[in-house]
């Protein structure tokens, strides 16, 4: 029997339509793995970080910065790549089940619209460095903490710094 294969296009998603997505999920007792960042360039770190945060759960869901959040938080020269295809490519990973873009510098509402069951973060965080406002959205919903340790030699920033040099 063929696999069938997902557009990545059908993963992009509103926070609307990812409401109704989790709430599916949870009728199904499926465990609701979200994550949060910027994924300027795509790389071998973050295909790997997301491969684990998908296995502490039944569906992924990744909330990425809109490029007017991004210029916020990186400066004027970033992203490099436009939210619509950073938000393509992280869709069309495997272990990427749903994307849905934002435009502040915190997930506050979206954790709390969309209920976590486990909140994943890369090896430079941990509980006591997580922002204090999405900390409390995520313990007030019982989302459960996750750190994964990241892949040396692979940031955005070292991509950028290599291009740069090369």
């Amino acid at each position: 029997m063929p696999h069938i294969i997902t557009d990545p296009a059908d993963k992009i998603m509103t926070l609307d339509a990812a409401c109704e997505w989790r709430a599916s999920l949870s009728a199904q007792n499926r465990k609701l793995v979200i994550s949060n960042g910027c994924f300027d360039i795509l790389h071998r770190g973050h295909a790997e970080y997301l491969y684990k945060a998908r296995c502490c759960g039944n569906a992924m869901l990744l909330l990425i910065n809109s490029d007017q959040s991004v210029r916020e938080l990186k400066g004027p020269s970033r992203p490099i790549i436009d939210e619509y295809n950073r938000a393509y490519m992280l869709a069309s990973l495997e272990s990427v089940d749903a994307v849905v873009m934002f435009d502040s510098q915190r997930c506050t509402e979206q954790f709390l619209r969309l209920r976590p069951d486990v909140y994943v973060k890369g090896g430079d965080y941990n509980i006591d460095n997580i922002n204090i406002e999405e900390k409390q959205a995520l313990l007030k919903v019982g989302a459960r903490f996750e750190f994964i340790a990241f892949i040396q030699g692979f940031s955005t920033t070292d991509v950028i710094n290599k291009i740069k040099t090369d």
